[in-house]
């Protein structure tokens, strides 16, 4: 488990950014923080890492946004996700299955449902403002 702490939505970026370099096709990253933690900031920064051409955005009303480069990468919005049956019609497995670097924002919804999938977890805790304690357990940086 590795611990960090960001002072701006930058540095936010910059550390998605940096797991990016040790993800590989079929990689889960499961998100867990309040609303406004920065979780899709991290994501923006995953996004680049892996060479994704298109601007990310919440995936909060679409569930999923998928992201084009040299490795897919898929940004799931489990908020309003419970059941097996709503996180298959998502295409959730779909992706994983196909490759592509699979982000789970409001993971804890669905973690019964994926308690058997191996992940990369990443907890944004608001220390301020502006200021995020972000805890990474199941990868090394």
């Amino acid at each position: 488990m590795a611990v960090f702490e960001t002072s701006c939505k930058e540095e936010t970026v910059a550390l998605g950014r940096r797991l990016a370099g040790v993800l590989h096709g079929g990689d889960l990253v499961l998100f867990t923080g309040g609303l406004g933690a920065g979780k899709t900031a991290f994501c923006e920064g995953i996004a680049q890492g892996l060479g994704c051409t298109d601007e990310v955005s919440s995936p909060t009303f679409a569930i999923v946004n998928a992201y084009r480069g040299p490795q897919v990468f898929a940004h799931f919005d489990m908020y309003r996700i419970s059941t097996m049956e709503d996180l298959e019609v998502t295409g959730f497995f779909d992706y994983l299955d196909d490759g592509a670097v699979v982000a789970a924002e409001w993971s804890e919804n669905i973690a019964h449902l994926i308690a058997d999938e191996p992940a990369i977890r990443v907890d944004i805790q608001t220390l301020g403002e502006t200021r995020r304690r972000i805890t990474i357990e199941g990868a090394q940086l």
